[in-house]
């Protein structure tokens, strides 16, 4: 079984599926994908995402903002609002939110406040933090110590290994996606054969960032075994073995059953 540990059931390409998403999740359980955690990018649409996890057993949720929303001030989430949303038994994770300075370079001191506030309500909830972070290493790890950070996701992983290797100490696992299976992501194909196999999660981010051989289409979960494939391929050990691993330290991490 595999387990797509970042997904945005929301935001999928229906049209194949007559615009249903329980077809979209019919066909990545026929491809082998057991679970799904879909992340919530805004305070929105977080109550369909709610009430997908209501619907499936194999899906679950998170609640946070993105740190590329553009809100007004009197809509920041809360550590208090975010803490009440999370206290729902589908939803297992606190994100995303991080930094993000390729986009918004100007807004650090809001993304920063953001940040803090859901790494407040991932200590006071116990809930795993999922983690966006670009162009903002050095940020994003500091804030996670400043603030004490305890458990999460690196997700989507673009970083260097030094990146990776502070996240790992701070006991956050992470999460490749398909980039790794791009023709100019040597470097993060390097970082994949450096992780230790128990820290190690994999996911599309779907809509975005469909692996080879389906780049240029939009992304979907059925598309999570060409991940594995490709992180499989680049530390020399078999698609199985990344499935077995990354599906332990997923349920490790959540508190879920095997």
């Amino acid at each position: 079984m595999l387990i797509d540990s970042h997904c945005h059931l929301d935001r999928l390409d229906l049209k194949a599926y007559a615009g249903g998403v329980d077809e979209a999740l019919e066909a990545a359980r026929a491809a082998g994908v057991g679970r799904f955690l879909t992340v919530s990018v805004d305070l929105e649409t977080f109550p369909i995402l709610r009430d997908l996890a209501e619907r499936h057993a194999d899906v679950y949720a998170s609640v946070g903002v993105h740190p590329s929303e553009a809100l007004p001030p009197e809509a920041e989430p809360t550590a208090d609002v975010l803490v009440g949303l999370a206290n729902h038994p589908r939803v297992i994770a606190i994100g995303e939110s991080g930094l993000d300075y390729y986009y918004h370079p100007e807004h650090k001191e809001v993304q920063q406040r953001r940040f803090a506030a859901h790494i407040e309500a991932s200590r006071r909830t116990g809930k795993p933090l999922i983690v966006h972070t670009r162009d903002a290493r050095a940020d994003t790890i500091g804030l996670l110590r400043e603030c004490r950070a305890e458990q999460g996701i690196l997700h989507c992983f673009t970083e260097d290994w030094d990146t990776a290797k502070a996240g790992i100490d701070l006991g956050f696992y992470v999460s490749l996606s398909g980039i790794v299976s791009f023709a100019n992501a040597e470097s993060l194909r390097d970082v994949a054969r450096q992780l230790p196999l128990d820290r190690l999660l994999i996911e599309t981010d779907s809509p975005y960032l469909a692996p080879v051989p389906y780049r240029g289409k939009k992304n979907e979960p059925r598309y999570l075994p060409a991940v594995a494939e490709a992180v499989a391929k680049a530390r020399g050990i078999t698609a199985e073995v990344v499935a077995e691993a990354t599906t332990r330290n997923f349920n490790t991490l959540f508190g879920l059953p095997s």
